[in-house]
């Protein structure tokens, strides 16, 4: 991933905005559970569809769901359960973003994110 060398809060905001796609998913990451983190030796993992994630911050604080779509370009999540009423009644879902989230249950359908996974940082 890129590093941008200004600490200047304008410059790191037009860095995220106008990221690569490739660079966005390093910003999906999300903390993991005490008991992943032990298990895997991991502080934080990215999260992906099929995730079941635990909302910390805001007006859906203690909301635990399964994640239902990874916004990669916008760096929001979709969570099943996290949702607000339209005017007219219609329930639509209510991006959370990744910061403010933490993954309690991985989804390891995928083998290379398993292999990923079992990594040990040296």
């Amino acid at each position: 991933m890129a590093r941008i060398s200004s600490t200047q809060p304008r410059k790191q905001r037009k860095f995220r905005y106008n990221a690569p796609i490739h660079t966005c998913g390093a910003f999906l990451h999300s903390p993991l559970a005490g008991n992943l983190r032990e298990k895997y030796g991991k502080r934080s993992f990215r999260v992906v569809t099929g995730d079941t994630v635990k909302v910390l911050r805001g007006e859906f604080k203690g909301i635990e769901g399964v994640v239902d779509k990874v916004d990669v370009k916008n760096t929001k999540i979709l969570v099943h359960g996290v949702s607000v009423k339209k005017a007219n009644g219609e329930d639509v879902p209510r991006p959370v973003d990744p910061s403010k989230i933490m993954i309690t249950k991985l989804n390891t359908k995928d083998a290379k994110r398993v292999a990923r996974l079992e990594v040990k940082v040296q």
